[in-house]
């Protein structure tokens, strides 16, 4: 199943993608209540796809991104292997969909670059779950490019202004809940070029584990995101560039890169 978060006659709203199809929800597939998810409008709504403005498939009261949980991400840039996942936050403020615009901020000097990453997608409340039982806990699974200002990243030895601009939260273009995220190739592509590729089986810390890890520190939220983790590759993008973070078995999270407006 794959659930979309979309805008048509001007209105937010929860859907189902089958095909070229979005069928409308009756109510958010983060409902408490099991009896009212996934039931359709009343009135059958059916949009084509192509006629619908996709949106961020969430809206997550909180990013939790992992750093340096590939072993090619950590050689490539001289940082140490973790012993435990090594996160960081970014505000539900820098969240956008898929198609939007990837805005480089002004500064005097800036490097601001792409990072493919699988996103996993909080389905309920949890909090301190067990690593057998924190597969249980998540909705399903997307695209999220960690976008990333370096120069600010080496000045301050943390990462909240690095990763937390406005625009720096792609996620997209939907929420698969069947794939299994064990072994998924992730890439992303600049201008049509390959540039990162590898598998989430390379993973230092996976799913399960990170899940785990993190809800034994706060209690995420349904719709809360986890990224986790970028492999080696990373690169610059400027304005006038396509970036495009493409997950194997969900796919392809497209946005644009521009200058400031």
């Amino acid at each position: 199943m794959r659930i979309v978060r979309f805008k048509a006659d001007n209105r937010p709203r929860y859907g189902l993608l089958e095909g070229n199809s979005v069928h409308s929800l009756k109510a958010s597939p983060f409902a408490q209540r099991n009896s009212i998810k996934y039931q359709p409008t009343l009135d059958g709504s059916e949009h084509r796809l192509d006629k619908v403005k996709l949106l961020s498939p969430c809206v997550p009261s909180k990013v939790i991104c992992l750093g340096v949980n590939y072993r090619s991400h950590a050689i490539e840039t001289g940082l140490a292997i973790p012993t435990v996942p090594l996160i960081f936050l970014k505000p539900p403020t820098a969240v956008i969909g898929p198609e939007d615009k990837i805005e480089l901020p002004r500064l005097e000097k800036r490097r601001v670059d792409y990072e493919a990453e699988l996103g996993v997608v909080i389905g309920m409340r949890t909090k301190g779950i067990s690593r057998e039982r924190a597969k249980d806990c998540v909705l399903g699974y997307t695209c999220f490019n960690d976008v990333s200002e370096r120069y600010a990243q080496k000045h301050d030895g943390q990462w909240t202004r690095a990763k937390g601009y406005d625009t720096f939260a792609p996620i997209g273009p939907w929420i698969d809940t069947e794939v299994d995220p064990d072994d998924l190739k992730v890439e992303s592509y600049l201008n049509g070029e390959v540039r990162q590729s590898a598998r989430t089986s390379d993973l230092i810390f996976g799913v399960a584990e990170i899940v785990s890890f993190i809800s034994g520190i706060m209690t995420l939220l349904p719709g809360d995101v986890i990224a986790t983790g970028t492999p080696s590759g990373i690169g610059k993008m400027h304005p006038g560039d396509v970036i495009e973070i493409k997950i194997e078995k969900i796919g392809t999270l497209k946005n644009y890169v521009v200058d400031h407006e």
